[in-house]
């Protein structure tokens, strides 16, 4: 028996008080209302209706069923108003996971443009450096690096690539000189992301095309942009950071960058947006990615002619 469609069916013959007008009502027919009541009545071990040839009326148990049917059914419709809604108009909580390194510089400003554009969207974000899987952990979006999901049935789309630059503090250099080529960074203190980020082996691309590699064994590692950023300006060695994480340090004069001539293959920072199927996406959902592609597309060029570094 579908009782949700039982009592739909009981509860429309208890208000029009007759089979027949229930059974138009409901387009369906005669036989199909009184099978369902019969069955109503079984379930229960009760009758709910008094039957005449003339009329039909509610015994007390009737009524009372009745009146949690009511309640019942007004509280299903509520539901699927509110899911039918959320499929045309973003609003709830919106759980994102995102790379914890990426999101210090880039993600807050986005976050808060989006939430101006979308008030009825709450986002409970989280930060993670490990891989996630989004179905499993419950997230509808994530902004991430490669390393961070596997999963085939993700929808990927590029929200940018970041370039690379290799940087030291002007204290550092003053103590260690500037090196003129790659190879001389094997005598320099080199900080280092760590090995799920990026390998030992380091290549170097002239302007003419010509490729230094170098196995550098670094002073210092650690899984951490901002922290490589930080030991980079207190002047511990030289490190190689995403554009966006050294441009500002470079301009003020408290980084400086090295072999300006040579780019780092293999290294570009390449962050995407993900989220789970195509079919059934949630209006909120589908809003942010479509917000976060507009708004990366229009401040983030989504190629650099530069190598980059990854998360």
């Amino acid at each position: 028996m579908n009782q949700l469609q039982a009592m739909r069916v009981f509860l429309k013959v208890a208000e029009t008080e007759s089979f027949g007008r229930a059974a138009a009502a409901l387009d369906i027919s005669n036989a199909v209302v009184t099978r369902y009541v019969s069955l109503l009545e079984t379930h229960l071990n009760t009758r709910l209706l008094n039957r005449t040839t003339r009329s039909v009326s509610l015994t007390e148990a009737g009524r009372t069923y009745a009146d949690g049917c009511r309640a019942v059914i007004e509280q299903v419709e509520a539901v699927e108003a509110s899911a039918a809604s959320s499929a045309v108009d973003p609003s709830g909580t919106l759980k994102l996971v995102a790379s914890a390194s990426f999101s210090l510089l880039e993600l807050t400003p986005m976050l808060r443009a989006f939430q101006d554009q979308y008030p009825s969207v709450k986002v409970h974000l989280t930060l993670l450096h490990r891989l996630v899987d989004l179905v499993h952990e419950g997230f509808d979006v994530g902004i991430v690096v490669p390393h961070m999901v596997n999963s085939g049935t993700l929808i990927n789309r590029p929200l940018f690539k970041v370039a690379s630059v290799l940087v030291a503090s002007p204290d550092y250099l003053s103590q260690r000189g500037m090196p003129a080529r790659p190879a001389a960074l094997a005598k320099h203190a080199f900080l280092a992301p760590s090995a799920d980020i990026h390998g030992s082996m380091w290549s170097f691309v002239s302007a003419s095309g010509v490729q230094d590699d170098l196995t550098l064994d670094p002073t210092y590692i650690v899984n951490s942009w901002p922290m490589l950023r930080q030991a980079a300006l207190l002047g511990m060695g030289i490190a190689v950071l995403p554009e966006n994480y050294a441009t500002h340090d470079i301009e003020s004069g408290a980084l400086v960058r090295l072999l300006p001539n040579y780019s780092v293959k293999n290294a570009d920072k390449e962050v995407s947006i993900v989220y789970p199927g195509r079919r059934h996406v949630s209006a909120k959902t589908r809003s942010f990615v479509d917000f976060a592609l507009a708004y990366f597309r229009d401040r983030v060029p989504v190629e650099t002619t530069l190598g980059g570094a990854s998360e």
